[in-house]
């Protein structure tokens, strides 16, 4: 089993290296490949069963963006492959058609996906999110400086019961095809959600999956979930 870490020097803000860490405690026998920011990620050349991109900066995503540009066509057929991409934070923006900055300039993306972004610097946007995934509840935060709009409804990731979407007006939140999981969800988003963190074991062929520290984290979870659905404040 090999699984990709792309650019994790960039991928960081908002403690999402715990993502991988996380993982990497749960499937201790897989192979973890840290592509550092000097090198073209792995996945383009080799097969790799998942890849993780971590939240960055708006300068870090065009980085990105200018390493991936020109493989389009090898990032779609891994995605109808069912190879899983995991992208957290703001970096599924690059799937999208293009991003609009502050300044009115457009940054062409990846055009996977049918969407755009637009950021709204200096004006954060903070929430907290609960909803649900294949009958899945999920939890989690965000802190960004942009919302996303026009994904189709069969391209969206979460449902969202409470807090924001991909913008302020959508309950659908991030995206999804196939094994492809995009959202703006923060947390670190493996480590608040420990039956997602099992489905994606299970997609990567791990039968009766377990959990590192296992008792602890799901008691964690209960205890958020019993939070979020409450009546506390999200936004």
């Amino acid at each position: 089993m090999k699984i990709e870490i792309l650019y994790p020097e960039i991928c960081c803000l908002f403690g999402e290296k715990a993502n991988m860490r996380y993982f990497e405690m749960c499937l201790p026998d897989a192979e973890f490949i840290k592509t550092p920011v000097s090198q073209m990620p792995l996945f383009l050349t080799e097969d790799v069963d998942m890849v993780y991109f971590g939240s960055c900066s708006e300068s870090n995503q065009e980085k990105i963006l200018s390493r991936l540009k020109g493989h389009e066509e090898r990032i779609n057929e891994l995605i109808n492959k069912g190879v899983i991409f995991l992208m957290t934070g703001n970096t599924f923006e690059i799937m999208g058609n293009f991003i609009k900055d502050s300044d009115g300039k457009k940054i062409e993306g990846l055009g996977i996906f049918d969407f755009y972004s637009e950021r709204t610097i200096p004006e954060r946007h903070n929430s907290l999110v609960l909803g649900e995934y294949n009958g899945m509840k999920l939890v989690g935060s965000i802190s960004r400086f942009s919302h996303s709009y026009g994904i189709k409804h069969e391209d969206g990731f979460i449902d969202v019961k409470k807090g924001y979407g991909s913008c302020k007006d959508s309950k659908n939140e991030g995206i999804r095809r196939n094994n492809l999981f995009g959202t703006y969800l923060l947390g670190p988003f493996l480590v608040l959600n420990p039956d997602f963190t099992k489905y994606l074991m299970t997609l990567l062929g791990v039968e009766n999956p377990t959990l590192a520290f296992e008792n602890e984290i799901y008691k964690a979870y209960c205890v958020r979930l019993k939070e979020f659905e409450s009546d506390i404040k999200f936004n």
